[in-house]
């Protein structure tokens, strides 16, 4: 599964530019993620490079974890 973190898409910039910046300030990378860096493990996950890859959970938070 992938668990994207927030990611720049128009809902996301939609919101109120203070909780995106907050949400910045608190990812270790420092930047919100963007659409092609979710495809790109999708394509991955779905080749057969990935045909030894079984149960996980994907993040893709640029390192912020919820817990």
């Amino acid at each position: 599964a992938i668990a994207p973190g927030r990611i720049e898409t128009p809902m996301v910039l939609a919101v109120d530019a203070a909780i995106n910046d907050e949400q910045v300030r608190l990812t270790p990378l420092g930047r919100l993620g963007k659409p092609d860096e979710v495809a790109d493990l999708a394509l991955y996950l779905t080749s057969d490079e990935s045909s030894f890859v079984t149960g996980q959970t994907i993040d893709v938070a640029g390192g912020l974890y919820m817990t």
